[in-house]
């Protein structure tokens, strides 16, 4: 689907391709959170959780837009990466709030490591991109996960 949005240019393959692998993962962030919200019942817990999720639902859409503008068709799915970390995610489910939190944190942790890596491999207006509207939020998410990690692991 094209949208109407001024179109950039001279951006590399590399660029889209390494925005689509970026996408996949903010896709199967997306999927993963929804399914954990779920099964969790704590108050604190799911709150933090849906706000999470709403940042990565924001990250989908800049980045559908922003390959739309490169004049691709943004992927739609998030492909085996989102088969595997749903698969995950619903067996931590059934183990409890603290296995799927840990789950929820080790994706943020591949989020965190995907955004340090792929700048390096775009061109200097994807590099901007990408550091300065993703990398601050995944930084942010990753953060709040963590806070969620120690408050159900702290002693009762």
């Amino acid at each position: 689907m094209q949208t109407n949005l001024p179109r950039e240019t001279n951006t590399s393959n590399m660029s889209i391709t390494k925005l689509e692998e970026c996408l996949r993962l903010e896709l199967s962030a997306v999927e993963t959170y929804e399914l954990a919200l779920k099964h969790l019942d704590h108050v604190g817990l799911h709150h933090m959780c849906q706000e999470i999720l709403a940042s990565h639902a924001r990250r989908t859409e800049r980045l559908t837009e922003k390959i739309e503008r490169l004049g691709a068709d943004a992927v739609k799915s998030s492909g085996l990466w989102g088969a595997f970390a749903k698969a995950v995610q619903a067996g931590a489910d059934l183990l409890g709030d603290r296995t799927a939190i840990a789950a929820l944190e080790e994706g943020e942790d591949r989020g965190l490591q995907l955004y340090t890596e792929v700048p390096g491999e775009c061109d200097p207006k994807t590099r901007r991109f990408i550091e300065t509207e993703l990398m601050p939020e995944q930084q942010r998410t990753h953060e709040l996960c963590r806070t969620m990690k120690k408050y159900v692991n702290a002693p009762s």
